[in-house]
């Protein structure tokens, strides 16, 4: 089909995002010669409805003046205006349809690519919940608006038509028209501003109500542990509660106009039914051309309903397009430089001013510090996820990180995080990530580097066992493993690993100490870690306590810092740990 073609191989483009018109106007004009065809095939549609009147009236002066002939001709007429109507509707719903899912896939692949370019500053922008809320209402009545062109499109040139053929008919008649059809635009014009505020602050609450959702499912064993339920279930009680409000309140407005839909069209059907009586009494208009005035104006209905639908499906459409646009205007906290670095390869030791903590190539350096808070922000300016104070900067082989592309910083440093997200799949797509380049390690060694190896075993279908999104069927220390022997694997040049091994044993921590050591063998290594099994492997320890740096190995520490033995001691004290007290 052409719109599968469309949605695979058309890039969505540069949407313009200056506001929620604009937004709309661009998918319009993205989408304008479908449009343009189904426009076409509603206007066919529309006009063969609006024609059969105008045939039925003729067939009633053919009967009152006894021409069989005539009788038999319009009768045919009316079956031909039937099938041209029946074809022209359903190749009208067909380009209404493609018009709806490319402008639904459109924006989806808009607000992906939008998610995937902010990384990791996407939840400080948005909430997990205001992006589901796109995915799960917005899309929808941004696709609305592109379905019912169309029928707009037909329901514009039937209601001119309609007012011509009463002009010409009789001039009181196609007045009504003239006149009535306006009125009615003015009628609902009014509601349409309240309407369009009332489901902006609905919309706004669900995505409240849909970041407290999030946010609990994601802590969901922490919420029981600690036996929270009550406290969750009251605060989703309290935004469920302000999001009736807000619905009954939109769906006041909702059903006000809906009702108008109905009335308004009606009055006018009967204003013109009951003029056109009249004439016929008077003597100024026969019976075939009152029924032609009765069966225009019943079908007036059904293009002013598409009318008012329309002003609805718009009012939905700009609300849901300003939080797209919203969404789509955000930027990167941090900038990138947009091409890699020709000519400048920086290979070198990775060095952070703040702290002047020097990381030197090829080696494992284990760092044992004091203050998680102060190491989350290192290993986020190390991995270029934060900007250093200003004037200082992160280096790699004496280049700053911010001069280095986002795809080549990316490649060249990997930062394994202490809360790291497992991604739903099969374990073979856990363990083959995407920047696994052509240096990547085979997947047996990134398994023996990570311990893993037993988890892939023990696995119902090996490598192609599913697992949902967080890993959820597997334990803290089988999710720790596979996300490590996923980062080995993409074997980058710096490797960042915040507390890999804090949700395993001894022994296999032991197994993970000596299998980072063999697999990395040429490769920087960064261990945050208070683990004496992987300071005792690394090449160099690094104590950072109080803004104070003290180097050696792992044993020289022991010796010689009390600092040091007090932060590692626990470790030590664990069953099978080097030196550990009986």
């Amino acid at each position: 089909m052409r719109w599968v073609r469309s949605v695979l191989l058309v890039p969505p483009g540069t949407p313009d995002i200056g506001s929620a018109g604009g937004f709309l106007r661009w998918l319009v004009r993205r989408q304008f010669l479908n449009l343009v065809v189904g426009g076409v095939y509603g206007t066919i549609w529309m006009g063969t409805q609006g024609a059969v009147p105008l045939v039925v009236g003729a067939a009633v002066e053919a009967v009152i003046h006894g021409n069989r002939g005539q009788i038999v001709g319009w009768a045919f007429a009316v079956l031909g205006l039937g099938v041209v109507q029946a074809g022209s509707g359903g190749l009208r719903h067909r380009e209404a349809v493609t018009n709806r899912m490319l402008a639904a896939a459109c924006v989806q692949r808009l607000v992906a690519r939008q998610a995937s370019a902010l990384g990791g500053d996407l939840p400080r922008h948005v909430a997990a919940g205001e992006v589901a809320g796109i995915g799960a209402s917005d899309v929808g009545n941004i696709a609305n608006v592109l379905d019912i062109l169309p029928r707009l499109t037909g329901a514009v040139v039937a209601v001119v038509g309609v007012a011509v053929v009463l002009l010409l008919t009789s001039l009181p008649l196609g007045l009504v028209v003239v006149a009535g059809v306006p009125l009615t635009a003015l009628a609902i014009g009014p509601l349409l501003g309240p309407l369009e505020r009332r489901q902006r602050v609905q919309r706004e609450e669900i995505g409240k109500a849909s970041s407290i959702t999030s946010d609990t499912v994601v802590g969901l064993r922490v919420l029981r542990g600690l036996g929270g339920e009550k406290v969750f279930s009251a605060r989703f009680a309290r935004a469920s509660q302000r999001i009736r409000v807000a619905a009954v309140r939109t769906a006041k407005l909702e059903a006000t106009l809906a009702a108008l839909q109905l009335f308004l069209p009606g009055v006018l059907l009967v204003a013109i039914t009951g003029i056109g009586a009249h004439l016929v009494l008077t003597g100024q208009l026969t019976p075939g051309t009152l029924v032609t005035a009765y069966g225009e104006a019943a079908f007036l209905l059904i293009p002013l309903e598409a009318l008012i639908e329309a002003a609805y499906y718009f009012t939905g459409g700009l609300v849901a397009a300003g939080r797209v646009v919203a969404l789509l205007s955000r930027e990167r906290d941090l900038s990138f430089a947009p091409l890699p670095s020709a000519g400048r390869t920086p290979a070198g030791a990775l060095y952070d001013e703040q702290t002047r903590l020097r990381f030197e190539p090829g080696l494992l350096t284990a760092v044992v510090t004091d203050d998680q808070e102060e190491t989350h922000q290192l290993v986020e300016r190390l991995g270029r996820y934060s900007e250093p104070p200003e004037g200082l900067a992160v280096t790699v082989g004496g280049l700053s990180l911010s001069e280095l592309s986002l795809s080549e910083l990316r490649s060249r440093i990997m930062v394994l995080p202490k809360e790291a997200t497992m991604l739903a799949g099969t374990l073979a797509e856990t363990l083959s990530p995407p920047a696994a380049g052509p240096l990547h390690l085979p997947l047996a060694d990134a398994l023996r580097g990570a311990g893993a190896q037993e988890i892939l075993d023990g696995s119902p279908e090996g490598a192609g066992t599913e697992v949902p999104e967080r890993g959820t069927t597997l334990s803290g220390g089988q999710r720790q493993r596979l996300l490590l022997a996923a980062a080995l694997r993409a074997n980058p040049e710096v490797l960042i690993l915040d507390e890999p091994t804090s949700a395993v044993d001894a022994h296999t921590e032991a197994e993970i100490a000596l299998g980072l050591r063999e697999v990395r063998q040429g490769r920087t290594t960064v261990v945050f870690t208070a683990s004496p099994l992987l300071c005792e492997r690394a090449d160099l320890v690094v104590l950072w306590s109080h803004g104070v740096t003290t180097a050696g190995s792992h044993h020289e520490l022991l010796r010689s810092n009390a600092r040091y033995r007090e932060l590692v001691a626990r470790g030590m004290d664990s069953p099978g740990a080097p030196g550990a007290r009986p």
